[in-house]
């Protein structure tokens, strides 16, 4: 074995021992029974396919022990849904590295065994998909609703106000007010959307969820104008913390959905520096217009 073929057999030997780990730390934690017997599986596959590429390699391998760390810490907050998908993902690309070395292998050389590793591989991840039933899923399309329309909204507001005046306090606060009163009417708009469809949503809580994450975006866009003097500076940061929430959802949701992440984040980027640019030239037309910036400043 040459040295470029020892180094790939280790990195598969270790790729396999640290998915067992996570797959088993997981299941020590999980409370619902039936995901904690998929996981418990899927750890077992993960050290049968361990004891493949020791075979193969000569030698034990050690896990990253950092990344089931990591992981408990993700599938705590963000769900099993996103954790388990987040893992799935690295398992695609460990399925293509598999089937190169596939066709390296001699019929003598354990290629049956690999198809086998391959075929537990793809399985892997329907029946994560088919066993796990995650409130945070049933329910972010309303954090989503109320995210997404926050963002939007109340940083359009903010770019209007950097048009019309200087007065930073004044942005800060018509964002809170507006954002407020918006996040009321978003949870109402929830509550009869949940009330009236099919699914299984509570309307209340669907209320909540969209009008808490409504309302803490917007407490979060307005921080930077009660805390600078300068227009220019407290738009700034505001934008920047818009776009890292939308990043940061649309990351989220893309994984959990399995779409395409850059593409999604473009497009949301893209709706909000428009709308902002479209609010920008608004407000420095009604600020020429009407003075505004002569009043407050």
């Amino acid at each position: 074995m040459d040295i470029e073929s020892e180094k790939i057999l280790e990195s598969f030997c270790v790729d396999e021992i640290t998915s067992y780990q996570i797959y088993k730390s997981l299941s020590n934690i999980e409370g619902n029974e039936s995901i904690r017997r998929v996981l418990e599986e899927l750890a077992s596959d993960e050290l049968k396919h361990y004891e493949y590429w020791r075979n193969l390699l000569g030698r034990d391998c050690r896990p990253k022990r950092i990344v089931g760390v990591l992981y408990r810490y993700i599938y705590r907050l963000l769900g099993p849904v996103f954790a388990l998908n987040f893992l799935e993902r690295g398992e695609e690309k460990r399925i293509e590295e598999y089937r190169r070395f596939l066709e390296e292998l001699g019929e003598d050389s354990g290629k049956n065994e690999l198809g086998a590793i391959i075929r537990d591989e793809i399985e892997h991840e329907h029946r994560l998909v088919e066993s796990i039933e995650d409130v945070r899923i049933k329910y972010m399309g309303y954090i989503a609703l109320g995210l997404a329309d926050a963002i939007v909204e109340v940083t359009s507001v903010h770019a209007g106000f950097l048009g019309a005046t200087a007065n930073t306090l004044a942005a800060g606060v018509a964002g809170l007010v507006v954002g407020f009163s918006a996040a009321l009417s978003m949870a109402g708009a929830a509550y009869l959307q949940a009330k009236h469809s099919r699914g299984e949503e509570n309307p209340l809580l669907s209320a909540l969820v969209t009008g808490i994450s409504y309302i803490f975006t917007v407490a979060l866009l307005a921080i930077p104008y009660f805390a600078y003097g300068d227009m220019a500076v407290a738009f700034t940061l505001s934008l920047v913390v818009a776009v890292l929430l939308t990043a940061f959802f649309t990351y989220y949701s893309t994984i959990v959905q399995k779409q395409r992440f850059v593409r999604e984040l473009a497009t949301s980027i893209v709706l909000l520096l428009g709308t902002a640019l479209g609010a920008y030239i608004f407000g420095d037309i009604v600020g020429r217009i009407t003075g505004v910036r002569e009043l407050i400043g």
